[in-house]
């Protein structure tokens, strides 16, 4: 009949309607399933970068530290060679002074023993007098040259071992500074390199 028809298609459309929905909530549920599987995955991904990136800020920070005690042994070796380097300079001082005085000391002892001997001269006769007086006279400028050629060149050796010095310092300050470029600047590409390496990585996700 016709009310058997009616009902027996609302029946259908009921079985229709709900296996529509079981199909629906199947495929949700499949949905939900691949959804937190990618999210699960992106966790342990997300867990290996930082891991990854603990592992880099562990080195990091081990070459810095590493960095900074190769600074400190090349101040204190610097400070070494500083304190030694005056030293030296002084000991050089002392001993351009020691020098002069000997010299001067020499000096004045030629100076007494010409005076000396000019008195004695005075009384001696004459022919003897000039004779002598030329000879002593010439050996005493003799003696004068090679002392004071002797003075020049060893304060020419004392000034030429200062300026080698001088130089020495400065060398030491250079490699110094050009030691603490270099530091810094394998600091930054470190440090540039890392960056890069973790824009990258974020980039790829």
């Amino acid at each position: 009949t016709f009310q058997t028809n009616i009902l027996t298609e609302l029946r259908n459309w009921k079985l229709s309607l709900i296996q529509h929905h079981k199909l629906q909530m199947k495929q949700e549920k499949e949905k939900h399933a691949a959804h937190v599987k990618q999210l699960c995955n992106e966790v342990e991904n997300l867990k290996e970068l930082l891991h990854t990136y603990e592992i880099s800020i562990a080195r990091k920070d081990e070459v810095i530290t590493n960095l900074t005690q190769a600074i400190e042994k090349e101040k204190e070796r610097v400070e070494l060679m500083r304190k030694f380097t005056l030293w030296r300079i002084q000991h050089v001082k002392a001993s351009q002074e020691e020098y002069a005085n000997r010299i001067a000391n020499k000096h004045f002892r030629t100076t007494l023993m010409k005076k000396v001997w000019a008195a004695w001269r005075s009384l001696s006769e004459e022919k003897w007098k000039d004779k002598v007086a030329r000879a002593c006279q010439l050996r005493a400028e003799d003696v004068c040259v090679q002392l004071t050629n002797d003075y020049e060149a060893k304060i020419a050796e004392l000034t030429a071992d200062l300026e080698r010095t001088k130089a020495e310092i400065l060398r030491l300050h250079s490699e110094r500074d050009q030691y603490e470029d270099t530091m810094k600047k394998a600091f930054m590409r470190g440090v540039c390199a890392l960056n890069l390496e973790a824009m990258t990585m974020f980039q790829g996700k």
